[in-house]
């Protein structure tokens, strides 16, 4: 190419218009510059400047734009003559993107790369040396590779130089390097010597090695395990012959391994459980694992073990690990009566507590009234009256709820709906609250009936409510909720003290203070009471709970401090039919004069019913005593005119019930009325009842039994 003092291009060969493109028109009479890029121009104007100066120009590169739009590189060589600046290209493009993919390369792999002399000194390290090692090129440009060797790596690396002088290409060859922090790191390397010199790349293999050591270390960790655990572990096929076993089943049962391998699993099993180790074998089968298995092996001397298997299938062969649990299952039962002896011994001093205040109260005053009859003082003698009848009372509440605790109050379950019953209640519920708090009703449509006591479902709302009521000291919101819900395993709230099925959810929430999971865990035990001493006996969730688990149903309590509670009884759905009254009181029966009627009244306690037979007496009823189940039996054997028996249901000798029985036989359609302070039998009507019968429970008012007796009459 030749180009003016201007830069103004007079002539090209045709080898600049096959790299470029151009056409020589194209070229001739336009300046050289306008085809340079433009990163390139001010260096090209200085280089342009020395050669006007008189100065030749060689090996100046520069990129020259083509016909297609992008850049040639172009090394050029050129001198000013005549007048004129005679210039020759070579194109260099190719050349320097291979030379630029070389050098990007060496620079970003993650492979370390060495080049050394045959005799070991170092020429050029890339950056994954620097990065690996942290020795840089200063540290590291001719010195011997020796030098970056670990002293325990040195042998090794000097014989891999020898073999390299012998014009051997070395692959995967090991040696142990030291960084610049000392450090230790395990390299891999491919080494080739060619013309003198030697071309290294190196893999950092430490990760690697160290997992492998760590793997054998495994292994044999596994192997100790194996034969130094006192767990069972084996290995059986689907026919539950063992295949292998490890040696604490010969130090537990004192049978060799050979024995063990040739008899079938189920030789070891005690008969008694062989069926059930059956059905564990099946679900195997099936491809189903098993976890926390407990049967009983026989030892070689008779006795058994009972072990705690857990099991996994994986194709036709069976992986077990059972580990001895006889000792620890009987520190945990000698463990579960020592609690149960606390507990008993925490409810017998709680009632004892209670009783002793209200038998205070029931007998200080009766010796207030018995002196102030002794002294003539007969004036205000009803407020020891009140006294009294107040203790008793509260006395009665307190057993009803230890029944209600224990799952053995006599219970009236009748189908119920649960909203009209709640929606009933609101009235009550606002005035309980307060103004401070809002009462919010959330009743679901739709909801099914369940089956339970009404009267005790409302006592148990309105316990939570209050309790509810006492933790928002400052307002809040209560909120009583209603919903269907279908439970099952894994279903919120489930628990294994529930059956699969249908069940009526009432849950009663707060936003108040909340509870601890210390408190939750502790919140149905008796006696057990957040609330200060003299305004909470611990009875009311305990009662709910008793109530609840005797309905066939559970109940769950979620809680966190300040963030409220929410306590849910879970009800079972009751399918039958709802009567339309399902609710209604029927009220006091009328009480009317008796006709000559005779009752016969069957009681060992002799107080109570010494009572019983006045109220009759009041009431015009001719009545027939009896102390026990044969006595009283013996009267309904004979003629004696009987309209109507009272008998407690705990009677020595013959039960109530089966007295009723006798008497039905003797007399069909004969009335009864059973009294029941406790009884294992009575303690849910239904099934209980029969029609012609009625339960009422001890501690009664007796004005209530003579609505009863009087009910039975008018019902005739």
């Amino acid at each position: 190419m030749v180009c003016d003092f201007e830069g103004v291009i007079t002539a090209v060969n045709p080898a600049v218009t096959r790299i470029l493109g151009w056409e020589e028109d194209d070229f001739v009479g336009h300046n050289i510059l306008t085809f340079i890029h433009p990163d390139d121009l001010e260096r090209s104007r200085a280089q342009l400047g020395r050669l006007l100066e008189g100065q030749p120009m060689l090996g100046f590169e520069n990129r020259f734009r083509a016909m297609s739009g992008g850049y040639r590189v172009i090394a050029w060589a050129g001198v000013p003559e005549a007048g004129r600046i005679h210039s020759v290209g070579r194109d260099m493009t190719e050349e320097r993107a291979a030379r630029r993919d070389r050098e990007r390369s060496w620079t970003l792999s993650p492979v370390i790369k060495v080049i050394a002399t045959a005799e070991g000194q170092v020429l050029a390290v890339n950056p994954a040396w620097t990065k690996l090692l942290g020795w840089t090129d200063a540290d590291s440009v001719g010195r011997h590779v020796n030098d970056f060797l670990a002293p325990e790596g040195l042998e090794q690396g000097l014989r891999g130089l020898e073999q390299l002088g012998h014009g051997q290409t070395m692959i995967d060859y090991e040696t142990v390097s030291r960084t610049k922090s000392g450090e230790r790191r395990r390299i891999s390397w491919t080494t080739m010597p060619e013309g003198g010199i030697l071309y290294a790349f190196g893999r950092d293999v430490t990760a690697e090695r160290q997992a492998a050591a760590a793997l054998a270390a495994s292994r044999a960790d596994r192997d100790r395990i194996w034969n130094t655990t006192n767990d069972l572990m084996g290995v059986a096929g689907q026919d539950f012959y063992l295949k292998s076993v490890n040696p604490a089943w010969s130090r537990l049962l004192g049978y060799d391994e050979k024995t063990l391998l040739e008899r079938p699993f189920l030789d070891f099993v005690a008969e008694t459980d062989r069926p059930r180790v059956l059905a564990w074998m099946a679900q195997l089968a099936r491809g189903e694992g098993v976890a926390k298995f407990e049967d009983r092996l026989v030892h070689a001397d008779g006795q058994t073990s009972l072990i705690a298997w857990n099991a996994e299938p994986l194709g036709d062969t069976v992986y077990v690990v059972g580990r001895n649990v006889t000792e620890q299952r009987r520190v945990e039962e000698a463990l579960r009566q020592s609690q149960k002896m606390e507990a008993v011994g925490q409810l017998t001093g709680g009632i004892a507590h209670d009783f002793n205040n209200l038998l205070q109260g029931i007998t200080g005053s009766l010796d207030r009234l018995e002196s102030r009859l002794a002294q003539g003082r007969l004036s205000d003698l009803n407020r020891f009256i009140a006294g009294a009848k107040a203790s008793a009372n509260r006395a009665a509440a307190l057993t009803h709820r230890l029944l209600a605790f224990s799952r053995r109050q006599p219970l009236d379950p009748k189908p119920v709906s649960a909203n009209p019953l709640i929606a009933s209640m609101e009235d009550l519920l606002r005035r309980t609250m307060g103004e401070q708090i809002a009462l919010d009703l959330i009743l679901a449509p739709d909801l099914w009936p369940t089956l339970c006591d009404p009267h005790q479902l409302e006592n148990a709302v309105l316990n939570l409510a209050i309790n509810g009521r006492d933790a928002m000291p400052a307002g809040g919101t209560l909120t009583i909720e209603t919903c269907n819900c279908a439970l099952d395993e894994g279903a919120p709230f489930w628990s294994r003290d529930m059956r699969p099925g249908d069940y009526v959810c009432v849950n009663v929430s707060d936003t108040g203070i909340g509870m601890s999971a210390d408190t939750i865990e502790k919140a149905f035990e008796p006696f057990f009471t957040t609330k200060p001493i003299g305004q909470g006996t611990g009875l009311g969730l305990s009662m709910i709970y008793g109530f609840v688990r005797q309905s066939e149903g559970s109940t769950k309590i979620s809680s966190e401090l300040g963030r409220g509670t929410s306590l849910r009884l879970f009800l079972p759905r009751y399918t039958g039919e709802l009567p339309v009254e399902d609710l209604r009181d029927a009220g006091p029966a009328e009480l009317l004069a008796g006709d000559g009627e005779t009752v016969l009244v069957i009681e060992d306690e002799p107080v109570v019913r010494g009572l019983i037979v006045e109220v009759l007496a009041d009431l015009g009823f001719a009545a027939l005593e009896a102390t026990d189940g044969p006595s009283g039996l013996e009267i309904l054997q004979s003629d004696r005119r009987i309209d109507l028996l009272i008998s407690d249901v705990g009677l020595p000798g013959l039960n109530g019930r089966q007295l009723a029985d006798a008497a039905r036989q003797l007399r069909p359609g004969l009335k009864v009325i059973f009294m029941t302070g406790y009884a294992e039998v009575a303690a849910s009507a239904q099934g209980f009842l029969e029609p012609g019968m009625a339960l009422i429970t001890k501690p009664f008012a007796l004005s209530d039994l003579a609505s009863k007796v009087r009910a039975t009459f008018k019902d005739r």
